[in-house]
């Protein structure tokens, strides 16, 4: 299970609460931090926090810290939706093409060949897309404890 620590913003009071994760990343972990391109990129585009709703037993109160489980098999599968599928679309685009090229005695196999793999790559990213929804969708993280409020120092 894969767990992340999270704040309560809010309690709908309908058995769904607010809550705010504070997104990390590897880039911040290593020594090459001030001088990595990728480390550049990830700080500029990837948001800082995420926001969403979670079903929840009973009353939470706004800044309580809670923990947030997901199950290691969701993050599986969205990876291989995301990296495989394409990949593996990609491959088979290019075979269909090849052997049809090779089939017909066109002279332009290998020209086919890119532009169907191309093609089986795209429909399978449009497919894995399709399946990240559902599975997004199916796979909801759990509250597995509440860790209370947070503290706080005054000077």
């Amino acid at each position: 299970m894969m767990e992340e620590v999270a704040t309560v913003i809010r309690d709908e009071g309908n058995g769904w609460i607010t809550v705010e994760v504070k997104v990390k990343n590897a880039c911040n972990h290593c020594d090459n931090n001030d001088s990595c391109g990728t480390s550049a990129v990830s700080k500029a585009f990837s948001p800082k926090v995420q926001r969403f709703a979670v079903a929840a037993e009973g009353q939470y109160q706004t800044g309580e810290l809670i923990k947030l489980g997901l199950p290691e098999s969701v993050i599986l599968k969205a990876a291989a939706i995301v990296y495989l599928l394409p990949l593996a679309g990609l491959f088979i685009g290019a075979g269909v093409g090849h052997f049809l090229m090779t089939l017909f005695g066109s002279t332009a196999v290998d020209a086919g060949s890119i532009v169907t793999g191309l093609l089986g790559a795209f429909f399978a990213w449009d497919m894995g897309k399709r399946w990240a929804s559902a599975l997004e969708e199916n796979s909801q993280p759990i509250i597995i404890s509440r860790l209370g409020l947070p503290i706080t120092t005054s000077a």
